[in-house]
């Protein structure tokens, strides 16, 4: 290995469609005892930032970028946060880049090729996917972007294993091994992995990227899949019980459309932030840490899905707000 690349600062790109497991891995490398320090670059898709919340606290450095996928509108923005970082070599060991679940991985790689100053200092170590066992399938037959995800990996984290039948199991990695043959999987259940399955892996391959995309190094040839969209809930105080039956009733009425659900919920008299995820009709929940002094009580809710009835959904949001 020469030095010039020995020297350059690893960086993991972590994807995997929407509600695969990636805050849970990403919280899992920034509490582990691993001596190493990490930049991480949170991308989100809606217009009220939650995924940074969602992160569990740490030392960690970490740059949200809200509104828009980083393969579309905010390429500019990764550029300037990885060279704003750069010139602050030393402070850390790596960087991660948690992608939106909508993002097609292709140009965020392409980023750490085109980009000479971010070339020359930054090495892309892999592209870590995380799949959910159980809605892999789905998601392949409906969303170009997972297959994408999948066929651009390094690394595969089959997660959610225990949610399957060894059956299931066995066809859900025979669809991974025939889009991307060449991709290391790794089965989880909520992300308990060793993280030097996906840290610091040297896996990142440009010649079989090549071979999956040959316009690969053309910039700006992907296509984002613009039938997906958000709506982004704000609030101050929540009623609970109004909250739980609201959630749960709408869950079940627009569950198949909802790829994604994920809050910060205030209760009413709760001195606790609670936090409730979601994928589909599948809703859960708890109580994170006691909300800060000088932070403001708010809650903040996410739906990301396609067709999703949005009237409905603030109609019933705001209903749950309290007195």
């Amino acid at each position: 290995m020469s030095d010039a690349v020995s020297s350059a600062i690893p960086v993991t790109v972590l994807t995997g469609y929407l509600g695969a497991g990636k805050t849970t891995l990403l919280n899992r490398i920034l509490s582990e005892d691993h001596g190493k320090k990490y930049a991480v670059i949170v991308n989100e898709f809606g217009e009220v930032g939650i995924d940074n919340d969602l992160v569990v606290d740490s030392d960690e450095e970490i740059f949200e970028m809200n509104n828009g996928c980083i393969c579309c509108t905010v390429r500019g923005d990764l550029i300037r946060i990885l060279e704003g970082l750069m010139k602050r070599k030393g402070k850390f060991d790596a960087v991660i880049i948690e992608t939106t679940g909508l993002a097609d991985p292709a140009p965020v790689a392409q980023t750490f090729f085109m980009d000479d100053d971010v070339r020359s200092k930054t090495r892309l170590d892999a592209i870590v996917t995380v799949v959910d066992a159980k809605n892999l399938m789905a998601r392949i037959d409906d969303s170009p972007e997972a297959e994408d995800q999948v066929a651009f990996a390094d690394v595969i984290l089959l997660n959610k294993v225990d949610l399957v039948s060894p059956e299931e199991k066995a066809r859900v990695k025979a669809e991974i091994l025939a889009i991307n043959p060449q991709a290391r999987i790794v089965e989880t259940e909520r992300c308990a992995v060793d993280l030097a399955e996906v840290l610091d892996r040297g896996a990142f391959d440009l010649d079989r990227i090549l071979l999956v995309e040959p316009e690969f190094l053309v910039a700006d040839h992907h296509h984002h899949d613009e039938s997906v969209k958000s709506i982004s809930l704000e609030a101050g105080d929540m009623e609970p019980e109004a909250f739980f039956d609201w959630v749960n009733k709408a869950t079940q009425e627009q569950g198949p459309n909802i790829r994604r659900m994920k809050g910060i919920i205030a209760f009413k008299d709760d001195p606790e932030r609670y936090v409730v995820q979601g994928v589909h009709m599948i809703v859960e929940g708890n109580h994170q840490r006691d909300w800060k002094p000088d932070e403001e009580r708010r809650t903040r809710l996410v739906f990301i899905g396609r067709d999703l009835d949005f009237a409905a959904l603030r109609a019933g949001f705001d209903a749950c707000k309290a007195a």
